[in-house]
């Protein structure tokens, strides 16, 4: 039940939300899991060293939201998220932070467009 989707260094966060949209949350629906378990990490973020990736805490905010709809789509409404890391500190915090706000948001909408850059 493994799914690896590459993605070329600099994609950003049109790309993952893409790619979200596109395979990860079909997968999801199929396999109908009882709860997800997000390996937090912000090592993609663009400032970050050494990904080599382009997403920003706006990126993150939105692919925690799309996560977090998926799981309330279930039925069962559990979520887990255990922080990782991520190698620049001011843009991991920012990064977390935009992943909190996500996850504590009322709200839920299948792309929200609330972070900061």
């Amino acid at each position: 039940f493994t799914l690896n989707v590459p993605l070329p260094a600099g994609s950003g966060d049109e790309d993952y939300l893409e790619i979200f949209r596109k395979v990860l949350r079909p997968a999801l629906r199929a396999f109908r899991p009882e709860f997800l378990l997000v390996s937090a990490g912000f090592d993609a973020h663009r400032e970050d060293p050494l990904a080599q990736m382009g997403l920003t805490e706006t990126g993150y905010y939105d692919l925690t939201r799309e996560i977090l709809s998926a799981a309330l789509e279930s039925g069962h409404r559990r979520l887990v998220s255990v922080l990782e890391g991520g190698y620049h500190l001011q843009a991991l915090a920012r990064s977390v932070e935009a992943h909190l706000r996500a996850l504590m948001e009322d709200e839920v909408l299948p792309s929200a467009q609330h972070a900061n850059d």
